[in-house]
């Protein structure tokens, strides 16, 4: 009796510590970034090196990313794309979880995504990908 008491009281806890954020985005999302028209473009995120002309990395959904590429012969180029709150993930959170769901999503990031609605560069694929098209076209090599 003690273990299925035990075990209904570790199962209960484990999904007080969910939320409709964390199940259905998580505290990452997938990013496929391409510089259209230049597959030899260095990518850089956030000042560190992934790749060069299309790399698909993860990235934490709390912090903002900026994306910069480089081609010999060419200026850089920076674009800097913002997180936005993900409004419909936060009121079924305080809807099913309550008070526990709001402080998961908010303390793991699960609150946020990349702005895809203002940036045309940003297309959703997905709750946990998106898709970030770098226009490069001032570098005419």
């Amino acid at each position: 009796m003690k273990k299925a008491v035990l075990l209904a009281g570790l199962i209960t806890f484990t999904f007080s510590l969910s939320s409709c954020g964390v199940m259905f985005g998580g505290s990452h999302y997938d990013a496929n970034i391409k510089v259209a028209e230049h597959p030899n473009a260095q990518i850089y995120a956030n000042g560190e090196k992934i790749g060069e002309g299309e790399v698909s990395k993860s990235f934490k959904r709390n912090k903002d990313l900026k994306i910069e590429v480089k081609q010999d012969g060419c200026e850089p180029k920076s674009q800097n794309f913002e997180k936005t709150f993900r409004t419909e993930n936060f009121i079924l959170s305080v809807i099913s979880w309550g008070l526990p769901g709001i402080i998961v999503d908010l303390a793991s990031g699960a609150s946020y995504k990349p702005d895809h609605k203002h940036n045309n560069s940003v297309e959703k694929v997905s709750d946990k990908e998106y898709k970030f098209n770098i226009d490069y076209s001032e570098c005419k090599l």
